[in-house]
Formats: structure tokens, C-alpha cells, sequence
């Protein structure tokens, strides 16, 4: 290969690196804030706490006229509670929310039922305690899980009360 072309290569790589590093030094932080909508929130609370294990972090309230003059709501105030896997910085915010109404779509049973975003997935230390904790709740486990994914992994779904899908992945103890 030409030295010339090495060079026009090396220059096209730095460039597209440069491009990279551009693009992700757009963000002020690394955490995605997820805002969940629930019909009861003091049971998607109880899941996500008891049951999953996450950990609430805080509270705040939008109130009519900023949820008007954001666009966030056509002026309902609304209460956020935010909970996190776990108290640091750097965990995403699962910042849930109640407007006291019901669905106006079925709960999905697949997550290819509907559009948007369907379920997340969490890695764990060990699946049994939760495990343990969602079958004293009564939550059901879709599948046949827990599933082997390899020697040391398994995979349980489950869905919240609202019908996101959950995909706890680790190992059993």
C-alpha cells in the first residue's frame, strides 16, 4: 500500500474518530431519565421497590403551569417519585407517575403487541431473592423461565403492573 494512501486512511480514521467523540461530548450526563406513566402508583411502587428492589431517590411535583408552558401535560399537575437500582449518580432515574386513570390500550402479553418502548433489562447479582420476593407477590413469570443462557446466567420476564416487560438477567444465587 502507498504511503500516500496510508495516510488519506490514517486522516479519514482521526476524522471519524473526531466525529465520535463530537457527538457524545454533546451530553451533560451518561444517566437516561425514564419517565413511566402507571395507573396506581403506590402499586407500581410496591413492585418496583419490593419486588425488584430498586430504590427511591427522591420526589418532585410538576405543577399546572410549568406541565402547561413545557408541554409535559395540557396543565394536570402530576407527582414524580424516582427510583433508582441503586443511590448514585451515575444509575438511571425510573421517575414514575400517576394520572389516576386506566390504559386506553390492552395490556400487552408480547412485547411485539405495541409500539414504543416495551421493556428493559436488568443485569443482578443473583436471581433468586428476586425471584423469591415476585413469586410471594403473586407476579407472574412469562416463559418458561428462569431460562439458561449459559453456565452462569439465566433470564426471568416478567411485567409490572402496567404491563412493561421486565428481563432480569444473572445468576441464580
Amino acid at each position: 500500500m502507498k504511503k500516500s494512501t496510508v495516510k488519506w486512511l490514517l486522516g479519514l480514521f482521526i476524522l471519524f474518530i473526531g466525529e465520535v467523540a463530537q457527538a457524545q461530548s454533546n451530553f451533560s450526563s451518561k444517566v437516561i431519565g425514564i419517565g413511566v406513566v402507571v395507573a396506581d402508583l403506590d402499586r407500581s411502587l410496591d413492585f418496583y421497590v419490593n419486588g425488584i428492589g430498586m430504590v427511591k431517590t427522591g420526589s418532585f411535583t410538576i405543577n399546572e403551569d410549568f406541565g402547561k408552558r413545557s408541554g409535559l401535560t395540557n396543565g394536570v399537575p402530576v407527582n414524580v417519585t424516582m427510583l433508582k437500582l441503586e443511590n448514585s449518580p451515575d444509575a438511571t432515574d425510573w421517575k414514575l407517575m400517576s394520572f389516576g386513570s386506566k390504559p386506553s390500550h390492552p395490556k400487552p402479553k408480547y412485547i411485539q403487541d405495541d409500539t414504543g418502548m416495551q421493556y428493559i433489562t436488568l443485569q443482578v447479582k443473583a436471581l433468586k431473592p428476586i425471584i423469591d420476593r415476585l413469586k410471594q407477590m403473586n407476579v407472574p413469570f412469562l416463559g418458561s423461565t428462569p431460562t439458561p443462557l449459559n453456565a452462569k446466567s439465566h433470564f426471568v420476564f416478567v411485567q409490572d403492573p402496567d404491563g412493561t416487560f421486565i428481563e432480569l438477567i444473572g445468576p441464580l444465587e
